[in-house]
């Protein structure tokens, strides 16, 4: 932590004090450091919703108002920007992303855009020609509904193997998923890993096997680990210097990734313990380009109750990392017939997959609530969502002394009508991800039927209308980190084949812009220190260079970001900047 003094949370007096310094004339001693002039100021704050100007002093907002007021506080010494007209808003809060899986993913092939299998071998065959003989080639970010024709001979919808494997004999390959939850791996990864026609299927996962009962390369789910484990004593065998100047460049490159979007702070959606203590030491130096919001992952409940009191971490002044939350996993994802259904896939006989048990995520929950943290558990389909609030509901009731818990459930993609109000009824936090809508769209009605997903599907505005707090994101890496993307999905959910998904759940722009600002910043106990721009709070800022509550709907996804301000420094000038 570090010994900046504690920025406590705004009392009604202290707000009110904040706006009227705005519109006082500040002496020499209330001079900011920074000064943004000129523009529209979107402030999410019903006390002052617009301005033209603000003030910086230090790390924090210091003033809010018009031009006039804020060029009281421009001294000798004060930085100022024109903004000739642009848009002002809050910092964005990616409410739901993997912080290092995104570090990651830009050391690695990028298949996102392959258009065909054909596409993902030739890439791998490029790899496979730089690279040492057993050296890993990694990728993630396939899709097979985006590739423009099914592989001749594919099982499930994905090809086997055997074109992988030969242009790659002497490299181990594995291809994540661009949801996370299945993976590619060739003949070689499949040998290291002990995969066989012999090998069982794990709990929560498939080996994907042909008519032969021979395995295709596909893992689906918990058995991506099993290639996991080989890659993981791979690793071993580096030297301890080697890994952390790649943990080092990884933490880098998803800040400088997240910066350039717009993204002041990063909910990572699980982390280890050994994870975190190097997040902490990076946090110690200063050296974390953006503020994160952790939660544990990976631990068992034993050594969770061992460890939590020490690994609780709450922001004081201008720290850049928080731990008090847990993530959990119930289910696995529609794409890849992993979602936990309230009955079968349309397309499918299975109601999709139990990553975790029920009993194991309730044990979670008792010692969360024993040592103080939040719960956010990844629950995908209707029945995992229906599982998880009941989870909760018995945990809540069995300590109902705790108070304010904004318990979470991430994703929560497909939702029983019946469930929805259970939200508000047990102050749940709904964190989706409004892009994964207009992603998964064209799709959807093949897994779960036409009426199945009007019912059920990204129900956005009966969430809303029933009080639920929703926190917005892109779980980055499955989709891109952009939160004007997200936004505009948000509040047009327009998929990328030109159709609609489900209008009436659109929601406003306001509605959007509060989802991934206050109360991303509500689903961390921050909303004291960041998601509005008030005097007081952290100075996290975006400046665009449009204005997207405004203009056109169809101009929103041109939209660039101009600066990216953490704490009072700009640490992202893009190139209308």
């Amino acid at each position: 932590m570090s010994k900046l003094s504690l920025v406590v949370p705004l009392t009604r007096s202290a707000l009110l004090a904040g706006v009227l310094i705005a519109a006082c004339e500040p002496g020499p001693a209330e001079y900011a450091d920074l000064v943004l002039t000129g523009g529209k100021v979107v402030t999410v704050d019903d006390a002052l919703p617009e301005a033209e100007a603000l003030a910086v002093t230090g790390y924090t907002i210091t003033a809010v108002g018009t031009n006039e007021e804020i060029a009281g506080h421009v001294g000798p010494s004060t930085e100022v920007v024109e903004l000739d007209g642009r848009l002002v808003i809050p910092g964005f809060i990616e409410g739901h992303g993997h912080y290092m899986a995104l570090g990651e993913s830009k050391l690695t092939l990028d298949l996102n855009s392959a258009a065909s299998w054909e596409d993902i071998v030739q890439m791998v065959a490029d790899a496979v020609a730089q690279a040492a003989p057993g050296e890993w080639i990694l990728g993630r970010g396939w899709h097979q509904e985006k590739w423009t024709a099914t592989p001749e001979g594919s099982v499930e919808g994905v090809p086997v193997h055997a074109s992988l494997s030969a242009v790659s004999p002497e490299n181990p390959v594995d291809l994540e998923h661009s949801s996370g939850h299945a993976a590619f791996a060739n003949a070689l990864a499949m040998e290291l890993a002990g995969i066989d026609d012999d090998t069982p299927d794990p709990p929560g996962g498939t080996i994907v096997r042909d008519a032969s009962g021979a395995a295709t390369g596909l893992m689906r789910e918990t058995a991506q680990r099993l290639v996991g484990a080989a890659r993981a004593r791979s690793e071993a065998e580096r030297s301890a210097e080697d890994l952390d100047a790649e943990f080092r460049r990884e933490v880098e490159l998803a800040g400088a990734e997240s910066l350039m979007y717009g993204v002041t702070t990063f909910h990572d959606a699980g982390s280890s313990f050994e994870t975190i203590d190097r997040l902490r030491a990076l946090a110690e130096e200063g050296a974390l380009p953006i503020r994160l919001y952790v939660m544990v992952r990976g631990a068992s409940n034993e050594e969770m109750d061992e460890k939590l009191a020490d690994y609780r971490t709450i922001p004081e002044g201008n720290d850049f990392l928080a731990v008090r939350s847990i993530k959990r996993q119930i289910d696995g994802a529609l794409g890849s017939h992993g979602a936990w259904l309230l009955g079968s896939y349309a397309d499918m006989d299975t109601e999709g997959l139990v990553l975790e048990t029920v009993e194991d995520i309730t044990g979670t929950a008792e010692v969360a609530i024993r040592h103080g943290f939040q719960v956010n558990t990844h629950a995908i389909g209707d029945r995992a969502n229906r599982e998880v609030l009941d989870i909760y509901e018995k945990i809540f009731a069995a300590n109902p002394d705790a108070t304010d818990l904004r318990w979470r459930i991430e994703h929560a993609q497909h939702l029983h009508p019946d469930d929805v109000g259970r939200f508000a009824e047990l102050d749940v936090v709904a964190a989706m991800q409004g892009v994964h809508a207009t992603s998964d769209g064209p799709w959807l009605a093949d897994r779960l039927g036409q009426l199945r997903m009007m019912e059920t599907s990204y129900v956005w505005r009966d969430v809303l209308d029933a009080g639920v707090v929703i926190a917005n994101g892109t779980d980055v890496p499955v989709e891109h980190i952009s939160p004007i993307a997200s936004f505009y999905s948000s509040v047009s959910r327009r998929m990328n084949n030109g159709e609609v998904l489900s209008g009436q759940h659109r929601m406003t722009r306001e509605e959007a812009l509060e989802s991934y600002t206050i109360n991303n910043a509500y689903a961390a106990f921050e909303e004291h220190l960041k998601g509005s721009l008030t005097p007081g709070k952290l100075a996290d800022i975006v400046v665009l260079s449009q204005d997207i509550m405004t203009i056109p709907e169809d101009d929103i996804p041109a939209t660039e970001v101009v600066y990216t301000i953490v704490g009072g420094e700009v640490r992202y000038s893009g190139p209308e900047g």
